[in-house]
């Protein structure tokens, strides 16, 4: 793998973190990771926009992998810093001021990573044609929100299993050639066996409730207080309050898609004392698989998590707040895993139920799981790597004879 990396020129390949929370760090960091083990020739950097995000990635990466890699911080301009943190609380502005005000350093790289789409405005917007751009995504979840316009802008896209592959093929937003299944690399990113957290001084049943931020289709609006106080009167059962990591980050949530504005009230203080509630509003064990691996139930609405949390088969309920019909609705597969209610007023039952009802939805679960996650002999990341690593080759091939051309 070295002499294929060789083969390589210098093409120069970032991989950005670009985004004010942490949760798409465990999405590409081990692929990066095994990209630095696999082909330690190619020309690879690290750019960050948070401490938070750069000492994720260090994590990841291990204290040797880390010191040899280069790490470049993103700076907001001065001037910008103030009227951000207002913008940023609606909309992604510290994102794209991240972007406009680093034009410099991203006009030195030939490639970048991201696990998202802003990233594509230094093509579309700042100029930098000549830029290539790899998409790894940042999930794998069934909402028409991963078949976005955008994943066709990207010259090499890393899918996770087939449900993404088909629907992508079925949109044109891939073309062959240009994208590689890979499975989930983010498995690899924290160890397997869950963690021993020790939130609550009991062996009850632990419950991890995972709404979205979405303001049309996450339950937390029309039905979160509701879902806490079920709880909260059920002292024999343990609750991990883990919501998406976005939610509690602004007050204000659009969602464009569905044309639906919210405001996100505060969490009652009651919750916070409940000893058997755990709240979690946007530490690194929220996206890291920590709540997922540790609970015995998930409780949801539409977040992808769900399906990291399936990696090891247990019961699921999910909310249907906005009155979906779902039934037959691929954007709604995750909820053939486990009942679906449209109130709370039977939540606590349900949960009650939840082992014993378990196995008729097994099926569902393995159906639902294996058609959104490949896997192979090896580990995904590294897999991915070697996809990569296959298209800088190719690219490196196309410039050499377009030089030789000229």
């Amino acid at each position: 793998m070295a002499e294929f990396a060789e083969a390589i020129p210098s093409l120069r390949v970032g991989f950005i973190y670009n985004h004010e929370v942490p949760h798409q760090v465990a999405h590409t960091a081990p692929i990066l990771k095994e990209l630095l083990l696999r082909y330690p020739s190619l020309n690879i950097d690290v750019l960050t926009s948070t401490e938070e995000q750069k000492k994720l990635v260090k994590s990841g990466l291990g204290t040797e992998l880390s010191k040899q890699t280069r790490f470049i911080d993103l700076e907001v301009g001065k001037a910008d810093r103030g009227v951000l943190k207002a913008a940023n609380a609606v909309a992604p502005a510290r994102r794209i001021s991240i972007l406009k005000n680093n034009i410099d350093i991203f006009r030195e790289y030939d490639v970048f990573v991201v696990p998202e789409s802003t990233s594509l405005i230094l093509k579309s917007q700042f100029g930098l044609d000549h830029l290539k751009f790899i998409l790894t995504h940042h999930g794998a979840g069934d909402r028409s929100v991963t078949e976005k316009e955008s994943i066709r802008d990207f010259d090499f896209v890393l899918v996770p299993g087939e449900k993404l592959k088909k629907r992508h093929l079925e949109r044109g937003l891939i073309r062959e050639g240009s994208y590689a299944v890979c499975g989930y690399p983010k498995f690899d990113f924290v160890p397997h066996t869950p963690a021993n957290l020790n939130l609550f001084d009991n062996d009850n049943p632990i419950v991890v409730y995972n709404p979205h931020f979405d303001p049309y289709l996450s339950s937390w609006y029309d039905m979160g207080p509701d879902v806490l106080d079920a709880f909260l009167n059920a002292p024999d059962i343990n609750l991990i309050f883990a919501p998406h990591i976005m939610l509690f980050q602004r007050k204000l949530h659009t969602s464009v898609e569905h044309k639906r504005v919210k405001f996100r009230k505060s969490l009652p203080d009651r919750f916070y004392n409940a000893p058997n509630i755990h709240i979690d509003l946007g530490s690194t064990k929220s996206v890291d698989m920590t709540y997922t691996r540790s609970a015995d139930i998930y409780l949801g609405d539409v977040s992808s998590q769900v399906y990291e949390f399936l990696e090891r088969r247990r019961p699921t309920i999910f909310l249907n707040s906005h009155e979906a019909d779902w039934a037959g609705n691929p954007f709604y597969m995750s909820w053939t895993t486990g009942p679906v209610l449209n109130s709370v007023d039977n939540l606590i039952e349900t949960v009650r139920e939840a082992s014993d009802t378990h196995d008729s939805y097994l099926p569902a679960q393995n159906f639902a799981f294996d058609e959104t996650f490949d896997f192979f002999e090896g580990k995904a990341s590294a897999v991915a790597a070697d996809s990569i690593a296959e298209f800088l080759k190719y690219q490196s091939v196309a410039e050499s004879e377009l030089e030789a051309a000229e």
